[in-house]
């Protein structure tokens, strides 16, 4: 995490023990999801029931690159929180959960923005200054760099070859990002 995490004990004496609980849970959400930016939780002890002990709330606050995560449940009837270990327990399985939601829909902005695949065919190959220019379906040319091409099979390059590239804006127009050249299943000569 970038900021240290914040414990705060509210109507209760600080607890090393539960201090070493509640860092050891905070530790496990980063090992899920390592951009998490801070962690603030707050134990709180609100109250003594008539006939039972205390009920805790644990509220957790996670700060992330684009959003904040909150465990805002109150179990004020779940004599399980009478245990301060099992309210710690299940404010932090909130949080996980949503935690997983974002990530799953992190991972899905990402795969979105992923260029789309073209077909285009090698029109112009310059070994002796690693580059190429691919002519797309559309008849447009694209520039590509050797480093562009995957498994390093620029030298491997035929002009007239058939490849799949995704495209991307260049300081001097359309580039080839990724090139990925023709399977060859025989030498050609």
């Amino acid at each position: 995490m970038q900021k240290p995490v914040q414990i705060h004990f509210h109507q209760i004496e600080p607890s090393p023990a539960i201090e070493a609980h509640i860092r050891e849970q905070c530790d496990e959400l980063e090992e899920f999801y390592e951009r998490i930016i801070g962690c603030s939780v707050t134990f709180d002890a609100p109250h003594r029931r008539h006939h039972q002990g205390r009920l805790y709330q644990v509220k957790v606050h996670l700060t992330l690159p684009d959003g904040d995560i909150h465990s805002s449940q109150a179990h004020h009837d779940e004599h399980t929180h009478e245990d301060p270990y099992v309210a710690i327990r299940d404010s932090f399985r909130a949080v996980r959960r949503q935690l997983e939601d974002y990530a799953r829909k992190r991972r899905a902005e990402v795969k979105s923005h992923e260029p789309a695949q073209q077909e285009g065919r090698v029109s112009e190959l310059h070994g002796e200054r690693d580059f190429g220019i691919l002519e797309t379906m559309d008849g447009r040319q694209i520039y590509f760099h050797r480093h562009s091409v995957l498994n390093a099979a620029f030298d491997h390059l035929h002009v007239g070859d058939q490849v799949r590239f995704s495209e991307e804006a260049g300081e001097q127009g359309p580039q080839a990002s990724t090139v990925h050249p023709p399977g060859r299943s025989h030498a050609q000569g």
